[in-house]
């Protein structure tokens, strides 16, 4: 069975490729499609920061950061669905009568370590809380024989699982926090060009000279806009993913407990 943390940093690098293509195919298109304010407020185009060269803006730079959580949930949506999907293969016994004694789980085992190759096949989904969990709590019952060391595994595997869970989306509270600091730094560095173009200029009164001023203040206060905008829509998304694939866990330790647990019987 694949180990979760190294699978866990090669799909990272496989999702990071995938976002800086996937915001360089947006900049671009964007570029061609948007005009006037709009296409300066997202893209900073026309390039007039003066700080960085096009299309290395920090509006540019937040989008790949954004694709990046955007992929970041996708895998983790893709993982909590095949977490539920597990639930219904039936891997334990159902019934109402049913016991299982240590003879009984060789079987088990084997189907099970079956379902869990088949279940992480894809390359960017994660080995399984459910078969690991029946995997773990069957290996113990077989090697000691005690219904209570079983359990006791299954609630301490259970709150590893749950652990693990919050380690999953480290990267995505990162991203969300460093979004919005982009956004703030952007706003800083363009109140003091801004302000620079202004001291520069020949005659303040010029409006025309107070135009371009007054234009590249909005593009700053702009950038901190796009950057809340973004970390609110990953964080509202990534509630709603974590949900799923904590309360795919606790289901998951519900079935054990229901149909492996409860049914383990050693004289």
């Amino acid at each position: 069975m694949r180990n979760p943390s190294s699978h866990a940093a090669s799909t990272r690098m496989l999702v990071a490729f995938g976002a800086l293509l996937c915001a360089c195919v947006f900049v671009f298109a964007a570029g061609h499609a948007l005009s006037g304010g709009l296409a300066k407020a997202l893209l900073d185009f026309p390039p007039g920061n003066g700080l960085l060269p096009y299309p290395v803006t920090i509006q540019n730079i937040m989008w790949v950061m954004f694709f990046f959580g955007c992929g970041e949930l996708l895998v983790r949506h893709l993982q909590g669905m095949n977490e539920r999907r597990q639930l219904s293969k039936q891997l334990l016994p159902e019934d109402a009568s049913t016991m299982l004694r240590a003879k009984d789980l060789g079987a088990i085992y084997h189907r099970v370590q079956a379902s869990a190759e088949a279940a992480a096949r894809p390359y960017f989904l994660q080995p399984c809380f459910l078969q690991r969990l029946i995997l773990r709590a069957s290996a113990q019952f077989q090697s000691s024989r005690s219904i209570d060391q079983a359990n006791a595994l299954m609630n301490s595997t259970l709150e590893l699982y749950q652990h693990e869970i919050e380690l999953r989306y480290n990267m995505l509270r990162y991203l969300v926090w460093v979004i919005p600091t982009l956004g703030f730094i952007g706003t800083v560095v363009g109140i003091a060009l801004a302000l620079e173009s202004a001291a520069a200029a020949d005659d303040l009164g010029n409006p025309e000279a107070v135009k371009a001023v007054i234009a590249k203040l909005g593009v700053a206060f702009y950038t901190t806009l796009l950057a809340l905008l973004q970390s609110m829509a990953l964080v509202f998304v990534m509630h709603l993913v974590q949900g799923r694939e904590e309360g795919a866990l606790n289901d998951a330790g519900q079935y054990c407990l229901d149909n492996l647990i409860n049914r383990l019987y050693e004289k």
